[in-house]
């Protein structure tokens, strides 16, 4: 293939490398020139065009895609018809993705034009989930490579998926005085949510002492147990597995059983016991697996939902990339498992003072500088985040910025004047974040300035709902359950605060974070706000300014 600038009068069989822009339309990039194309050019005064000049032996960027996509199996996948250089292989139904990496870079290095992208291996996928694509780069490109590259995908099976099958799963849960009756309860809902997508049923739960004898005789139990789908056993210790010789791992050899594997380099997840007893999989979850967030006990279940028994040498293999999102619940998490002293976190307060009080009507008061209990609303507001004590306080100004600056005089807080504030909150968010993160902050407190109803006591259990998770949650007010402000955002969303654009606030980042999200009842004052005259006069105060 020839890329190149070519004269446009002698395009002709030409393949368009950009969009052309004519009087009458437009010519697509990918588009073959044709006779009537050359003329519209020349009439366009258009002289020239970047293009491609196929060669002998070339193919097309659709035809070159879709012979390599035709050498993957497509059991259980859905291809698309190749477009635009490209075929996407999408799910047909729940299931493991597995790949074979050693295959798949084998395809990649045969020529830096074609190439193949897919879900990491042993990924847990849903119907309809797209699981790779095959992608050629330029317009066209050579078929040697492409046969080349094609017969590389003809050796083996560079990805599949293999659906889940119905397993019949009998639980078994200890018993100690220490574990609630609840607990054990919302371990069983988990595991059945876990089930789900594999059509999978938990068909029976027995609880017993904490000790192996007595879970022994409920594996022997369970295995008598006759139904038409393959059986799983899992057991939930009330206390975590410490040993090798620890209830679980006993417990399935006195079944008569073999442990494979105890322990696991997947974090959270590293208390997993896996055996089996008469070909009968037997899983020792870890603690973690009692929250639905993804954890070791996830990977060696989908596998063996998917009809794998892996090996102790798989098992061991899991440890890079096995390091995933920690679970704030654990006894004890892994970071302050390993701190020798522990310093109080640094959470700065920004205080968003910068708006245009435009509900206020035309040429109305502004209401931050409406009295309450004759104090202006947004001194009463700086005040109270300075008697709360968690850190520096930082107010962001804007409309009508030397009034709402004069009016915190006397206040050991910091104004930062937003110029840009008339673009909406996420400047003002932005501006607050840069000063607080300058500061070596922790967190940052996100409040209004006009929600009147906020005391001392509330921004006090705020910041120390976060301290307590160590700085690794969202902490948010709510109302009876509802969502409000303030926020607390940590400093691992700091960088996406840089990225809001608009009259918009944190909400996007703290749906979208992927973070625990701790809600303290504050009552009503998470949701009063006074943005207009009458919502002034109605939370007690007196219009001024």
């Amino acid at each position: 293939m020839i890329f190149g600038e070519f004269a446009a009068s002698d395009a002709e069989g030409l393949i368009l490398a950009h969009a052309v822009k004519l009087p009458a339309g437009r010519l697509p990039k990918g588009h073959v020139l044709n006779d009537g194309d050359i003329e519209s050019l020349g009439a366009a005064g258009i002289a020239s065009v970047i293009a491609c000049r196929m060669e002998a032996g070339d193919l097309g960027e659709d035809e070159a895609a879709q012979r390599c996509a035709s050498a993957i199996d497509p059991a259980n996948l859905r291809l698309t018809p190749a477009s635009t250089g490209r075929v996407n292989f999408y799910a047909t139904c729940n299931g493991l993705f597995v790949a074979d990496k050693v295959l798949v870079d084998r395809f990649n290095r045969v020529d830096p034009a074609i190439t193949l992208a897919c879900l990491a291996d042993h990924s847990d996928v849903r119907d309809g989930d797209l699981v790779a694509t095959v992608k050629i780069i330029p317009l066209a490109v050579s078929g040697d490579s492409v046969e080349r590259a094609r017969i590389i995908l003809t050796e083996g099976a560079a990805f599949r998926l293999k659906p889940y099958r119905p397993h019949a799963v009998r639980l078994i849960a200890t018993e100690l005085p220490s574990l609630k009756l609840t607990v054990m309860d919302k371990t069983a809902r988990v595991l059945e949510q876990r089930l789900a997508p594999s059509s999978s049923e938990l068909v029976e739960e027995q609880r017993v002492a904490h000790r192996a004898e007595a879970v022994a005789a409920a594996i022997e139990n369970a295995l008598r147990r006759v139904d038409a789908r393959p059986p799983m056993i899992v057991v939930f210790g009330a206390s975590a597995m410490c040993d090798a010789v620890d209830v679980i791992p006993e417990s399935i050899r006195m079944a008569g059983g073999v442990v494979d594997q105890v322990g696991l380099p997947v974090d959270p997840g590293n208390l997993l016991v896996l055996g089996h007893v008469d070909g009968v999989p037997v899983i020792g979850a870890p603690g973690c697996a009692r929250s639905p967030k993804e954890n070791g006990f996830d990977w060696v279940l989908n596998r063996l939902l998917a009809g794998e028994m892996p090996t102790s040498h798989e098992l061991t293999g899991l440890g890079v990339g096995g390091l995933l999102m920690e679970i704030p619940s654990r006894p004890l998490p892994r970071e302050l498992a390993t701190e020798v002293e522990h310093q109080p976190l640094k959470v700065a307060t920004v205080l968003l003072a910068a708006g245009r009080s435009s509900r206020m009507g035309e040429g109305g008061r502004h209401k931050l500088l409406a009295e309450f209990e004759g104090e202006p609303l947004v001194r009463r507001s700086a005040r109270i985040a300075l008697e709360a004590g968690a850190g520096e306080v930082i107010v962001v100004t804007g409309h009508r910025a030397l009034e709402i600056a004069d009016s915190l005089t006397g206040l050991a807080v910091a104004c930062i004047d937003n110029p840009d504030y008339a673009s909406g909150m996420a400047s003002s968010l932005k501006a607050g974040f840069a000063a607080a993160n300058a500061g070596g902050a922790d967190g940052v407190l996100v409040m209004l300035a006009d929600m009147p109803g906020v005391s001392v006591g509330d921004l006090h259990a705020l910041v120390s709902a976060f301290r307590a998770s160590a700085g690794r949650s969202i902490v948010r007010a709510v109302a009876d359950g509802k969502r409000g402000n303030p926020v607390i955002l940590p400093r691992s969303t700091f960088e996406a605060v840089k990225s809001l654009e608009g009259d918009i606030g944190a909400r996007p980042i703290i749906e979208t974070a992927g973070l625990p999200i701790v809600d303290v009842e504050i009552g009503l004052a998470a949701r009063l706000d006074v943005d207009t005259p009458e919502a002034v006069i109605a939370a007690g105060g007196i219009l001024k300014g």
